[in-house]
């Protein structure tokens, strides 16, 4: 990371009626680097990404992209940057090849038609009218059209909603390859796989402001990991060997049901094992599981839910990859 491409510093939005849908968001993105802005619905995104994107003013606050303000300097921005918005809104009646050649003829320095066709997928769609395309293809040629003018800073809103997994990963290597060329990317997405995959930071926002932030190994790390496993009848937790000593952080009992939570997973897991055998005790539906992005989703977009412990308002079922609270 060579310098700060993007610089955002308390920046605020407020809509009618005084609702602060951004409330003193502070980041930086360096040249090269992709950042993943995550939240659930109404935690301010897209309301954020409009910001950066010049698609509006601040209430307050300062952002810089290229060095300008992506509002009052629209001109030196613009033509520098790619955005991909929730929904195109292209002309229904246009083919592909004619909507995507409309907008190069008004973009300077713009790939091929063709060329820019065939990176996203829709080489062989080119004839056909957008009314025609599927929801995935559309995504594709809202991709095309971020695409078109050479982006050295690419903004990409819920890039892969409607796309099957082949086509999401394809999406993935394609940005992947951007990045790699020097392209900054800012992407915001419900998928956290997709975070996970692509991002080299991210921010998960809640109601207006950045609960957490840094690279995504730190944010996870920052959760607790989780063994879980059933005792025999007449065993109890205090049969255990002392939980402090096994590094663990914190248990949840339900019936012969024992959670626990520890940040030296490795050493939870060995003492509890090592006590099992030398005890000749067999642990009924033994689930190891490390600390995730969704550990720490959840903690942050619903604060006062229990996602590791019993009585859990998941029902016991893993939660949704996609989540669109």
């Amino acid at each position: 990371m060579t310098d700060q491409v993007i610089d955002v510093t308390d920046l605020r939005r407020v809509y009618g009626g005084g609702f602060e849908a951004v409330r003193g968001v502070s980041f930086g993105v360096g040249r090269g680097e992709l950042f993943a802005l995550l939240g659930t619905n109404g935690a301010g995104k897209t309301s954020t990404m409009e910001l950066l994107e010049g698609l509006a003013a601040p209430a307050g606050g300062r952002v810089r992209v290229l060095g300008h303000d992506p509002y009052t300097e629209r001109s030196a921005v613009r033509p520098r940057i790619g955005v991909m918005l929730q929904e195109g809104g292209f002309p229904a009646e246009l083919t592909v090849a004619e909507t995507v050649r409309m907008w190069a003829g008004c973009t300077s320095g713009a790939r091929p038609v063709a060329k820019t066709l065939e990176t996203v997928g829709l080489g062989k769609r080119a004839g056909v009218r957008v009314k025609q395309l599927s929801g995935g293809e559309k995504r594709r040629l809202d991709l095309a059209m971020a695409l078109i003018g050479r982006p050295e800073v690419l903004f990409l809103d819920e890039p892969t909603t409607g796309l099957d997994a082949e086509g999401r990963r394809e999406t993935w290597e394609l940005v992947r390859d951007l990045r790699d060329n020097g392209t900054t990317v800012l992407l915001t997405t419900h998928y956290l796989e997709e975070a996970e995959e692509l991002a080299d930071r991210l921010a998960i926002l809640h109601e207006g402001r950045i609960a957490a932030e840094g690279r995504v190994a730190d944010v996870v790390a920052a959760q607790p990991s989780h063994v879980s496993f059933e005792l025999p009848e007449g065993y109890f937790v205090g049969d255990l060997p002392p939980l402090a000593e096994l590094g663990v952080s914190g248990h949840e009992t339900s019936g012969r049901r024992v959670k626990l939570r520890t940040h030296e997973l490795q050493r939870a897991a060995t003492g509890l094992l090592l006590w099992a055998r030398d005890a000749q005790v067999e642990l009924g539906a033994l689930d190891v599981r490390a600390a995730s992005l969704e550990e720490a989703f959840l903690r942050i977009a619903r604060p006062g839910t229990n996602t590791d412990g019993a009585g859990s308002t998941r029902g016991g079922r893993p939660a949704e990859k996609e989540l669109t609270v």
